[in-house]
């Protein structure tokens, strides 16, 4: 067996071996239970990134652990077309090689080019997949725009817009000026920025100036406050709150509106906040989502003044073809220059963005396709509000349940049309009668026949039966047919025999921030469209930062790529370091402290795999844990209490393991199975008994280790599955009857026995582990050399308190070198002695003779002032500002461990310089 684990010589040969034989495809096998799950479809854009990581290790975890316990597991992977980005992606690349732009081409031969893009480089992220490890069923894989998945999304549209559910309306939406098309709200991302708020003086209208000064206020102007001046190019009127006595005498009169000159009313309406600004708020309909309720309400004429670029279009007069912030800057100028500014000031304000192209959005006046949202969420909301354990849907961690439930209370309808070329086009038809223009826009314009939704292209109108139709021109929002993943999979709208057996799925994992996007709407749909729930569980996990708590982003430069990591570290490792260091739904500050735990994890089982197996020989007797269970308690030639204490440790890691799995507790669960591998396995169990394992008369030893790791690496195959199927095959060779599974993938999971679960046993055992850390202790605090035998006296309130312990005492002697034991009761501490406490046991260790205590002291001092002063220049480093702005990362990262490092050797000499003086006390 190799020296050292090399996972680059293994993942690639394991997972080739899995796929050969099979064992990812889940069939219908109605005798078995079902546990089935949708992959989050990523991009065909994408390639992977932690995010990727952070989202499918759970899941392969979860499919891994289910698939062991027997149930039938269907892991459904896919990618998803992602209109927005995969459309710009391909226009940048047309750009860039051939200096073509997608009107150049044309619609129909720039979507042909995408296909090609996608079987080029579309699936480049499935590939990178598996190199994480991920055991998806690969037959299974769906894509978006497949044909049976593109008629399923026809299917969807027709059946809402029949039920009046989907319309076509004139409404303020987002857009975004760099893609040309509307967002969703879900897809707008707000930051804070820094801009300005300008006070612009809006004159009286000449009639009201007239007015003599006794009957109206002296000010001949009402002062408004806006962030966006350059659109009061549209203003059609002026608000005011109605409660807002300032201005109620100034109620129905007219003002006339800077540079433009045209008059506008002064009108009231109670979502205007008394307390912005001045209380007076510029009217601007066609622009902003509030001013577009009080454009209806108050039947305000609607002025568009932008372009959809966001340049300023023909009713922006001389500004016409200015960019917006260009535009913005020659307003104010003037506005001061006419003396109507009054003033400005910096103002930070949340400011919506594209979620793709990171541009800021523009409120636009609209024609878009919408959905209402309100009638689908009636079953949503009660499949989530039950009470815990009992609603029909559980969220995992729960406080996302109030999330959940607030949006769905609050929701808007949707917006679902995009001015994309790539994507599901909308099924809508319209008439052109005679016209000889083939265009939807002139269409929808001058046709007096209604659309035609249809499931196939329609051949005439069924109003007119002209033959002159032109489809719709925009594409549906790719979380469109997103919404709808969880049963198209399976083949919906057919009555499939995979839609019957693996619908609903057993749970969705989904990251926080598309919880919006896609969890809630595939809920709705789930209901709308099968009457089902499309889920059982929810399990929302956090975001991966960087070591100093910052999102990764590429702008950051701190998104290292999985591949370089996987190379570096292997997949295994990776794995393992981020799922025992994430809390349940919370973030995790990634670093490469976080990969090397991973790293040592796997290194130490490989070494730990690597001892039995070259140590331990194949014995004709073997001993199953029942045999050990009745071994007399009390202690023989061979002390078997640390066997039947290893064995209720496993058996208790098995129940508290699989339990935090079923709850989806992956750090807890990860945390539990290292405690007791690391700690209770190989710090304890195996350092005791590696004299027997060389021994030939001890069969217990011999017999009962290989059963342990056969059950320790099935717990361990869904974290790090690699390294896990590779020592199987090695165990196999030669414990073939324990080791029975062709493959550790499909190998039963373990049952805990409760029968070994004895409380008793391992708070005993517990006790002795505490005295021996607290011996070694001693010996480390005073510097004293381990292979020296020392005294010791253990001394408690009675006899009943050591009785069960004393019997133990060869035990803690091999473990600690100790000469002997004195066990004694309610003992005054010798002179020239050590102590410690373990629980109500006083633990002594006379020192007479072994150390000379001044010279240890002043030893001790030497390397105290030394650390000190190390850990001065450290902090001082940190503490300056210049220097962690400027240091890389990674530097930083040095800094600050180092700092943790010697924080821990400062207080070591502090507490064993504390141990000298009481020596000295004591005498």
């Amino acid at each position: 067996m190799e020296k050292a684990y090399n996972p680059n010589n293994v993942e690639d040969r394991i997972y080739k071996m899995w796929q050969e034989k099979g064992y990812f495809s889940a069939r219908v096998d109605k005798s078995k239970k079902v546990f089935s799950l949708v992959i989050p479809p990523p991009n065909i854009t994408g390639i992977l990134h932690m995010g990727h990581v952070l989202d499918n290790t759970p899941q392969d975890i979860m499919v891994r652990f289910k698939r062991m316990q027997g149930h039938s597991s269907c892991w459904v992977p896919g990618t998803d077309h992602a209109g927005i980005a995969t459309q710009n992606a391909v226009e940048r690349k047309l750009a860039e090689s051939e200096n073509l732009s997608r009107h150049t081409l044309g619609r129909e031969r720039f979507v042909e080019r995408i296909w090609q893009w996608k079987e080029q480089f579309g699936e480049t992220i499935i590939q990178q997949l598996k190199k994480l490890g991920c055991s998806c069923d690969w037959q299974h894989l769906r894509f978006t725009m497949d044909n049976d998945y593109s008629n399923a999304v026809k299917e969807v549209f027709i059946r809402l817009y029949e039920k009046g559910l989907v319309y076509r309306g004139n409404y303020i939406i987002n857009w975004c000026p760099r893609c040309l098309t509307a967002l969703s709200d879900e897809e707008v991302e707000y930051e804070e920025v820094e801009g300005g708020l300008y006070w612009i003086r809006y004159p009286l209208a000449k009639s009201i100036a007239d007015t003599p000064r006794s009957t109206l206020n002296a000010q001949r102007y009402i002062v408004v406050a806006t962030t966006r001046p350059e659109t009061m190019l549209g203003d059609t009127a002026v608000a005011v709150n109605p409660q807002d006595n300032r201005y109620k005498e100034y109620l129905g009169k007219t003002l006339i509106l800077p540079i433009v000159n045209r008059e506008i009313p002064i009108i009231t309406d109670e979502i205007v906040e008394k307390d912005f600004g001045s209380g007076a708020v510029k009217v601007t309909p066609a622009h902003d989502p509030n001013d577009f309720l009080m454009g209806q309400k108050h039947n305000l004429a609607f002025i568009n003044v932008m372009a959809p670029d966001a340049k300023m279009n023909e009713n922006a007069g001389e500004y016409k073809g200015l960019d917006r912030l260009e535009c913005r800057k020659r307003i104010i100028n003037r506005l001061s220059e006419e003396g109507l500014l009054e003033k400005q000031e910096k103002y930070l304000h949340s400011v919506g963005h594209c979620y793709r192209c990171e541009t800021m959005i523009e409120p636009y006046l609209s024609t878009q396709w919408f959905v209402r949202m309100k009638p689908l969420t009636e079953p949503a909301i009660k499949a989530v509000a039950g009470d815990e354990g009992k609603a029909e849907i559980q969220f995992y961690p729960s406080h996302w349940t109030k999330v959940y439930l607030n949006w769905l209370e609050n929701i808007r309808d949707w917006c679902i049309s995009r001015q994309l070329w790539w994507g599901h086009r909308i099924p809508v038809w319209y008439c052109q009668g005679l016209s000889e223009v083939r265009n939807s826009q002139s269409a929808i314009r001058n046709s007096s026949c209604p659309p035609i939704a249809s499931r196939e292209t329609p051949n005439a109108c069924p109003k007119c039966g002209s033959t002159n139709l032109v489809q719709d021109e925009d594409v549906l929002d790719t979380w469109f047919s997103s919404w709808l993943w969880p049963f198209v999979v399976f083949g919906w709208p057919e009555k499939t025999e995979d839609l019957e057996y693996f619908y609903p799925t057993s749970v969705l994992n989904s990251g926080k921030d598309i919880l919006f996007f896609w969890v809630a709407r595939m809920i709705m749909a789930g209901y709308e469209f099968t009457g089902r729930a499309p889920f059982r569980d929810i399990y929302i996990h956090g975001i991966a930062r960087d070591s100093i708590g910052r999102k990764l982003s590429k702008s950051l430069g701190n998104s290292p790529d999985p591949l370089n990591l996987i190379n570096k570290y292997g997949a295994d490792a990776l794995r393992f370091g981020i799922m025992a260091n994430i809390p349940l739904g919370g973030d995790i500050n990634l670093s490469d402290e976080v990969y090397e735990s991973g790293r040592n994890f796997c290194n130490k089982l490989w070494n730990a795999s690597r001892l039995v197996l070259t140590s331990v020989n194949a014995s004709d007797v073997w001993r199953s844990a029942s045999d050990i269970k009745t071994q007399d308690p009390r202690p023989t030639t061979h002390d078997a209490f640390e066997d039947r204490w290893i064995l209720i440790r496993l058996n208790t890691a098995i129940l508290d393991y699989t339990r935090a799995l079923e709850t989806y507790e992956f750090s807890e669960a990860a945390h539990i199975v290292y405690h007791f591998f690391w700690g209770d396995l190989c710090d304890w169990y195996l350092e005791i008994i590696k004299p027997r394992l060389y021994s030939n008369d001890d069969n217990i030893a011999l017999s009962i280790i290989p059963e342990i790791f056969s059950r320790l690496l099935k717990l361990l195959h869904p974290y790090i599955p690699f390294i896990t199927e590779e020592l199987w095959q090695k165990f196999r060779e030669k414990y073939q009857d324990i080791f029975s599974s062709d493959a550790l993938i499909i190998a039963p999971w373990p049952e805990a026995d409760s029968s070994l679960i004895d409380l008793e046993t391992e708070k005993r055992m517990g006790v002795i582990i505490d005295i021996i850390r607290s011996v070694r202790n001693i010996r480390n605090k005073m510097n004293i050399d381990k292979k020296l035998p020392l005294d010791c006296i253990i001394s408690a309130e009675s006899d009943e308190a050591i009785r069960g312990i004393k019997e133990h005492q060869n035990l803690i002697s091999q473990q600690t070198n100790l000469k002997g034991i004195e066990w004694t009761v309610r003992a005054d501490r010798p002179s020239q002695s050590v102590t410690e406490i373990v629980g109500a046991l006083k633990i002594f260790v006379p020192l007479e003779g072994i150390i000379d205590v001044e010279l240890e002291k002043k030893r001790l001092q030497s390397r105290l002032t030394k650390v000190q002063e190390q850990l001065e220049k450290v902090r001082n480093k940190l503490d300056n500002k210049d220097f962690t702005a400027r240091a890389p990362q990674e530097v930083i990262q040095k800094e600050t461990a180092k700092l943790g490092e010697l924080s821990q050797q400062f207080d070591n000499l502090q507490e064993a310089l504390r141990s000298l003086s009481s020596i000295q006390m004591a005498e």
